[in-house]
């Protein structure tokens, strides 16, 4: 029986660990060749060795995603090896030090922003000619619930992530005449080092693997799902649709 992604290009950012790390993986071994974007070159590696062993094959790119030209010169090398790019997840993020509005350091804010909202930005400028030249491209962006929450000491994370949900439902509107589609995924608390360092205390073996988690981001970027401009909540199980706040 063929792989659901055989022949397939996928780009995951923040590949080298946690939720991008098994994403990466469960993409590989659905078919896809992946295109591994991380900062961190020994869990790049380690993915590598991963996708190898499970017969599958990547591509690895070191980059750190605030050099947005470097984000240029990707697309421009897909363009020349495949000339498309059949799906995208936007998953690196960081979640910042929990801090009040008045103490934040706007190096920090300006990371958060950086990373979280303005890459994801570049992403889709870069690559949306790429997508649109799939038969059918898929595009995933992680969120948080947190965005629904407003939760105190948190801005910099709520607030991108905020950002994020609109860029992620402006995509989706503007491609929806064609084959692209465009959703978000959220994954609820999840066995993340990230997670662990936002949340210490925490029991980490009360929350799901990171690959379980990912099981589910890859049956959003299956040609078979033809929704558009919605957002998967990990927790519910549910696909629901973007809603203004009450």
């Amino acid at each position: 029986m063929p792989l659901p992604l055989a022949d397939h290009i996928a780009l995951v950012t923040g590949a080298s660990r946690g939720l991008g790390y098994a994403a990466a993986l469960a993409l590989a071994r659905a078919g896809a060749h992946v295109v591994a974007v991380a900062r961190t070159v020994g869990g790049l590696e380690e993915l590598d060795d991963a996708i190898r062993t499970a017969g599958g094959s990547a591509t690895l790119t070191p980059l750190d995603l605030r050099d947005y030209n470097g984000l240029y010169r990707l697309a421009s090398a897909l363009n020349e090896r495949y000339g498309r790019l059949d799906v995208l997840i936007g998953n690196a993020g960081i979640a910042g030090v929990p801090s009040p509005l008045d103490h934040i350091e706007p190096k920090a804010w300006d990371e958060a922003m950086a990373i979280n909202v303005t890459a994801n930005w570049h992403l889709i400028r870069a690559m949306d000619q790429l997508l649109k030249r799939s038969a059918a491209g898929r595009a995933v962006f992680v969120t948080s619930g947190i965005v629904a929450l407003a939760r105190a000491y948190w801005a910099p994370y709520s607030v991108s992530k905020a950002a994020l949900d609109v860029l992620a439902r402006t995509y989706a509107a503007e491609t929806s005449s064609t084959a692209v589609r465009v959703n978000l995924f959220s994954p609820g608390p999840t066995r993340t080092r990230m997670r662990a360092l936002a949340y210490p205390g925490e029991d980490p073996m009360t929350l799901p693997a990171p690959e379980e988690v990912a099981a589910k981001i890859l049956d959003l970027c299956l040609p078979s799902f033809t929704e558009t401009g919605k957002v998967y909540d990990y927790r519910s199980g549910k696909l629901l649709d973007f809603k203004p706040p009450a």
